[in-house]
Parts: C-alpha cells; structure tokens; sequence
C-alpha cells in the first residue's frame, strides 16, 4: 500500500464532505485539485512529495479559476426577479394618495406602509397608476 495515495485520497474526500458540510463551492475545487494529484501519484508512481505539494497547489489554484471563469452562473435568470425590490412589485398597480401631491410630492398608503409619490399636482382621493420607481419614491400618474 503506498500512503501517499492513500493520504491524497483522504485529503480529497474530507474537502469533499467539508464542502457538503458548509457548501460555499471554494472546498470543491480544493479537493478537486487534491483528486487529481490522487490521481497522478495513483499513476505515476515515485514522484517526490515536493513536487505533489506544488501539484496540489497549482491544481487547485486552476481548478479555482476555473469555476470563477466558467462555473459562476453569470446572468441566471430568476424565477422571482422582483422578491426583495417591494418597490418595483408596486409599478403598474392603482392606488390612492391619501395626501395631496404638492410640488410634485406627495404620499400614498399601499397595503400597510406609507410610501412617497411623485407626479403632477392632485388632490387627496385621487386614483393613480405607478409607473415607475426611482430609489424608494414612486411616479405616479392620474388614471
């Protein structure tokens, strides 16, 4: 039995359960470098403990920048792209401003939170379209 192996072998499956453990994809490709010099230490036989060191490291480094480049889901599409922007859920719904909008401002009460309103000027009971939002203010048109 060769330790080497062995222990290459071992190193890998413990990153690979780590990485179960606390799953944030960053001990995957540690233990994916560590199952590759599992595997030329498998395969080649002799190689110093050195250069499997320096293996180990340069592989996982690779394996690393190969999932920054590829792995990432870059521009994954959402099946709920408006769950943490409440604001944006509101555009195109009607509602009524509770407070005249003066000089272009003015407020509104949807569902149970007072939010700013901003459009032409309106009296109080005014019915309105949201048809935009820009920062946590709400455009606003008559209806």
């Amino acid at each position: 039995m060769r330790w080497e192996v062995v222990g290459w072998g071992a190193l890998a499956l413990v990153l690979f359960a780590a990485e179960a453990l606390a799953p944030g994809a960053f001990m995957l490709w540690i233990g994916i470098g560590a199952a590759a010099v599992f595997v030329l230490v498998a395969v080649f036989g002799g190689i110093p403990l050195l250069w499997q060191v320096v293996a180990f490291v340069l592989l996982s480094v690779v394996s690393i920048q190969c999932y920054r480049h590829w792995g990432r889901g870059r521009d994954r599409q959402s099946d709920t792209p408006l769950l943490n922007r409440r604001a944006e859920q509101l555009v195109g719904r009607v509602v009524v401003i509770d407070q005249d909008i003066m000089a272009g401002k003015g407020r509104a009460k949807i569902d149970d939170a007072f939010w700013v309103v901003a459009g032409p000027d309106l009296p109080a009971g005014t019915r309105v379209r949201v048809v935009a939002v820009e920062g946590m203010t709400l455009q606003v048109q008559p209806v």
